[in-house]
């Protein structure tokens, strides 16, 4: 089955309509720039074709390129077939840019239009930007932009380099080195697309500007004789100025860590210095460098092709389809307020109860904040905000749950409570209702002795923000079903979260890894290491977050609930009283983090964040001796990295895949590794055992290695091989 459509029309206007069989949005694949390749030859070789237009039937134009094709084409030509494979994507966008024309007298070619009737990513903005005009449909739902950096690469079809030249390096970065997305409007403002039409008269003006434009108008302003770069090239004053200050963005942004954004620079500072076509070149090169590097191979794999795996569905049971119809929230709080939006955003009937009517209310004007914002920023309009308040019923009455297929609680995390709010649901709702527990420590086993049908009880563990945090940890309890299951992850489909299933246990998996990653931090501080060393270590190997700026953003007191619920239910094998030191003393000092404005953070009145606390150091004073750097970072990594394993070793996990999205979307860890399981194939089994050993020496047993582990570096494997995936 064909991806193109290729008809001519009686006024000599070529159409070239993509629509990629049984794919919702079109990607392109090598199959699919054949079929475009042989229909631009077509058309500029038939003299009964005088322009061509580009578009899609779909509502999209197109999501980017597929990945899946990038990597496979890695695996099996190295180096060499993604520099050709990259090299003959470039030979036919560079065919539409010339549209035939005489390569002396720039004069003889073929108008060609991009008619983009919604969103437009990646390489489907990389061929519109090949053509002599893009116009675009009035659709504020469409995005459009060069997202590559998000998954660990760059635009390698020719985007960088055009982009740069179109607009300068300055008026570029944002879309090249940070991801930036537009509506249509917003695109045509910031000079990416040259025109915005009403939907329906998206073709006609299309066609309208093949049949009048002029020769002039199909010339690129880099193939033009005089050519000079928007803002100045790089021995250009001006330019030299854009280029150190876009080198000393980078490298502040992604602190060296990330391979790709270091590339993409290189790709536009070398290419601004020479002809458009070598540029090109280059561009290709630095971009083979970046899908040669194994960071780039571990985003690209846990960041889009295990993530959509995961998204759609990749370990759901085998269940009849269970969307959520109406949900039913109990607890109005900030995560219960968070979740009634998502799921009346998603189009979701949405019951919210609270003991009190006010702060019900409350709860319901919290998805009314988000909305305003939304209007104010012209990404949600009035009619919109009127429906999604309008699915939400904010009460204190529990007959209100009547008809409610899933109850998602959110109440105080106190075993009591929850169990009082499980009789009260289950004696209004149907028995086919799902029950879900939003919790973060509690066990999921335990909750479910309160209900009267523990296979329906389940627990659905929310990160905060509920409505910017994309995961969603799915805990099944020990007599969970299948259906219970099913739903869930239904749900999460439905709200646009990215869901993994954990089996029950103390912390379940997030938390399970980055308590441990807090208490390092923590416990260094103890001991005397620099707390600057501490945060700005973790930086430096990719984590968003420090662990003393992320113990302050979660509340230290929090910290304590925890801490005290952890060493009751451990007892004489609780591991961590220093930690405890020093967490229970700063909250004896009101030092409770961000929320009081004083943690191991100092906060001005209006909440921002200024330096560490110079009490800090009087408290604990800083040793003499400082660690290495790699040593404290190999602390840091390897406390959150040995729970994931022992977390697959126990069971708790039961997909690596589930494992490394998890940690990079709940908790940010390090993206450049691809999570930990990515992080541990990179520097392979063999060299972690050796940190592990060394840190068991200097530390103690909570850096032992995973039996696991030692199986693997024993025998070669990795996580992503076959030997390693039964072993597991």
């Amino acid at each position: 089955m064909s991806d193109f459509t290729y008809v001519v029309d009686a006024e000599g206007v070529a159409t070239l309509t993509w629509d990629v069989p049984g794919k919702s949005m079109n990607v392109m694949s090598l199959a699919g720039f054949a079929e475009l390749n042989g229909h631009i030859d077509s058309a500029l070789a038939d003299p009964a074709v005088k322009g061509v237009i580009i578009t899609s039937c779909k509502k999209d134009f197109a999501g980017g390129m597929d990945l899946n094709v990038i990597a496979k084409m890695r695996d099996e030509g190295g180096a060499g077939g993604i520099f050709d494979g990259v090299m003959e994507m470039h030979a036919i966008l560079r065919k539409i840019e010339r549209a035939g024309m005489d390569p002396k007298t720039l004069k003889g070619g073929k108008p060609i239009v991009a008619a983009l009737p919604g969103t437009a990513l990646g390489i489907g903005l990389e061929v519109p930007l090949a053509c002599h005009r893009i116009i675009a449909a009035d659709n504020p739902k469409a995005k459009i932009g060069l997202p590559e950096i998000m998954v660990g690469i760059f635009p390698g079809a020719g985007g960088t380099t055009r982009l740069v030249r179109k607009m300068g390096a300055m008026m570029a970065a944002p879309y090249l080195l940070e991801g930036k997305l537009s509506d249509p409007k917003g695109a045509k403002a910031g000079g990416l697309i040259d025109e915005v039409v009403a939907p329906e008269d998206l073709l006609a003006r299309a066609k309208d500007w093949v049949l009048s434009a002029k020769e002039a108008d199909l010339v690129k302003p880099w193939d033009a004789k005089g050519y000079k770069m928007p803002g100045g090239a790089p021995y250009h004053p001006a330019g030299f100025m854009t280029f150190v200050g876009a080198s000393a963005m980078v490298h502040g942004k992604t602190m060296g860590v990330y391979p790709a954004a270091k590339a993409l620079l290189s790709a536009v500072y070398e290419g601004a210095m020479v002809p458009f076509d070598t540029a090109l070149k280059i561009e290709a090169r630095n971009f083979t460098g970046v899908l040669m590097n194994p960071s780039s191979s571990a985003m690209i794999r846990s960041l889009f092709i295990n993530k959509e795996a995961l998204e759609k569905g990749a370990n759901r049971p085998d269940a009849p389809d269970q969307t959520v119809k109406k949900v039913g929230i109990i607890g109005a709080g900030m995560m219960g307020a968070g979740i009634a939006y998502v799921s009346a955003n998603a189009g979701i009937e949405v019951v919210l109860i609270d003991a009190a009517q006010d702060a019900a209310d409350r709860g319901k004007a919290y998805s009314e904040g988000i909305l305003d914002k939304g209007i104010q920023r012209r990404k949600v309009t009035a009619e919109k905000k009127a429906e999604v308040l309008a699915r939400i019923t904010a009460t204190t009455d529990y007959a209100a749950l009547s008809g409610c297929d899933l109850i998602v609680e959110a109440v105080f995390e106190d075993m009591k409570v929850k169990a009082d709010v499980t009789a009260k649901v289950e004696a209004v709702v149907g028995a086919d209702c799902i029950f879900a527990t939003n919790t973060s420590t509690l066990p999921i086993s335990d909750l479910a002795k309160a209900s009267q049908r523990p296979e329906q009880f389940i627990g659905i563990h929310f990160f905060s923000p509920v409505d910017k945090m994309m995961l969603v940890e799915i805990i099944r309890g020990k007599q969970t079903g299948d259906v219970a299951v099913a739903k869930a992850l239904d749900f999460a489909r439905q709200i646009r979260k990215t869901p993994i299933v954990v089996n029950d246990a103390r912390f379940f998996y997030a938390n399970r890894c980055i308590i441990p990653y807090i208490n390092e931090g923590i416990r260094m501080v103890a001991e005397g290491v620099e707390p600057a060393l501490v945060e700005n270590a973790a930086k430096l190997v990719g984590m968003p977050l420090g662990p003393l700026q992320l113990v302050d953003e979660t509340s230290l007191d929090l910290g304590v609930k925890i801490a005290k619920a952890t060493k009751l239910a451990m007892g004489e094998a609780y591991p961590d009283s220093a930690v405890d030191e020093v967490l229970f003393g700063m909250v004896d000092q009101g030092r409770i983090g961000k929320k009081a404005n004083a943690g191991f953070y100092t906060y001005d009145d209006a909440g921002k964040r200024g330096g560490l606390w110079e009490g800090l150091a009087a408290q604990y004073p800083v040793a003499d001796d400082q660690p290495e750097l790699t040593q404290v970072q190999h602390r840091l990594l390897m406390a959150q990295v040995l729970e994931a394993v022992r977390a697959l070793e126990d069971g708790v996990l039961t997909d690596i895949r589930e494992g490394d999205v998890g940690a990079i979307l709940g908790w940010g860890f390090a993206p450049w590794s691809g999570g930990p399981f990515g992080w541990l194939d990179i520097i392979g089994a063999a060299r972690a055992v050796e940190i592990c050993e060394a840190l068991t020496a200097s530390e103690g047993v909570r850096f032992a290695v995973p039996d696991l582990l030692r199986d693997m570096a024993a025998s070669g494997a990795t996580f992503y091989g076959k030997t390693a995936r039964k072993a597991a």
